[in-house]
């Protein structure tokens, strides 16, 4: 696939499964790099999650836009030597094998190095490369229940799960900005280097505004990083809306607009900590102002005088305005599913826009065409599928 992205040109191999390192690639491939997953046999698991689709996981189909798929049997020696072959002139490699699984298979960093020193060698993990949890499997509601996140969602007494797989989506993007600075810097020095990512530290990193202790304080004080007071989701007539207004400008914009303008010019709530502190006064006389409208009113009525939105679902978004408006949705043609739309690219450049959008690869879809790139011959290729090194 021909592409004008800032990444075009550079060969990424994807040897993951699951969210957090397939879609971190596929947002090396919204950049215009080529990326090629490479499956075992059995396929991602992401393939066969729970899905309304019968002809392929939905959640396969948004996580792996823009790819090329081979299966190789990496149990097999001759499919461990395809991959040798394709590492050889690759730019990037990303797995999220647990630590030492690499190394079993003869792919661990130092034997790639050797191979390919240009090889930018990126492995996710759950807790990281080292330390007494450093082999166990991590997924992002296992990190999310030890970091905290859970328990800042509900309470300690309640903790509450945020779906949406919001640690592995920050990996991701931690991922796709690890590989293309150590992309940059290899353009200096001439060596590729290897980019450790981890749920552990997407977890921590997405709560870098909590995550502070000072020498001086006790375990038990105020981490979140919330504002209180008047910020947050309410009922209307009809619908609900999510208003921020912590500004003076728009905290008093928004008290003249519900017709509760005395509370604007209140000292007890002249700062957002004030308003904080005094949120069982405000929120009860917001919360009745506000049954006058439906929230679909009240958007139109705060227009840009006070940030919010009604509470929409995912649907809604294929034909919002806005998203049209940014092109964030394209058509995508696939051989299984035939015509869907999805999310066209995340990223938006000034120059060099991809000239092609593709779909999430179906399995195996491009091993011929992968491995007559390599110089094996229609030969060489059944052959490696009568060993099952490949399907």
């Amino acid at each position: 696939m021909s592409t004008t992205g800032p990444l075009s040109g550079i060969r990424v191999i994807d040897l993951s499964a699951y969210i957090a390192a397939p879609y971190g690639c596929t947002l090396l491939a919204d950049q215009g790099a080529e990326v090629i997953k490479v499956e075992p046999p059995t396929g991602d698991n992401l393939r066969s999650y729970p899905s309304t689709l019968k002809a392929e996981g939905r959640a396969f189909l948004g996580v792996n836009r823009g790819k090329s798929s081979i299966v190789l049997n990496l149990k097999v020696p001759a499919a461990r030597d395809v991959l040798l072959r394709l590492l050889s002139d690759a730019d990037v490699l990303v797995h999220n094998f647990r630590p030492g699984v690499a190394e079993r298979l003869g792919i661990g960093f130092e034997a790639i190095r050797a191979l390919n020193e240009r090889l930018i060698y990126c492995a996710v993990s759950g807790y990281g490369e080292t330390g007494s949890l450093s082999k166990k499997a991590g997924y992002d509601q296992v990190l999310q229940t030890m970091s905290g996140i859970c328990t800042l969602q509900g309470s300690k007494e309640n903790p509450k799960i945020v779906y949406g797989s919001v640690v592995d989506y920050y990996a991701a993007a931690l991922l796709a900005g690890g590989v293309s600075s150590a992309l940059y810097q290899r353009e200096q020095t001439g060596k590729g280097q290897f980019v450790g990512i981890s749920l552990l530290r997407s977890a921590l990193a997405m709560q870098s505004a909590r995550f502070i202790w000072a020498a001086d304080e006790p375990r038990d004080v105020y981490r979140d990083m919330r504002s209180g007071g008047i910020t947050g989701l309410y009922g209307t007539a009809e619908g609900n809306l999510y208003i921020s207004a912590n500004t003076p400008h728009f905290w008093t914009a928004l008290c003249e607009l519900i017709d509760l303008t005395e509370l604007a010019t209140n000292p007890r709530y002249a700062t957002v900590r004030l308003r904080a502190e005094h949120s069982d006064e405000l929120i009860p006389k917001m919360t009745q102002a506000l049954q006058v409208h439906t929230a679909l009113e009240w958007e139109k009525i705060f227009g840009d005088r006070v940030p919010c939105a009604v509470a929409l679902e995912i649907e809604d978004m294929f034909d919002h305005p806005q998203v049209l408006a940014e092109n964030m949705v394209a058509t995508f043609k696939h051989p299984s599913v035939g015509s869907y739309r999805g999310l066209s690219r995340a990223i938006k450049f000034g120059h060099g826009e991809q000239v092609a959008l593709r779909a999430a690869p179906t399995f195996g879809e491009n091993s011929n065409e992968i491995l007559t790139g390599l110089g094996y011959t229609l030969e060489d290729i059944q052959a490696l599928r009568t060993a099952g090194a490949t399907s």
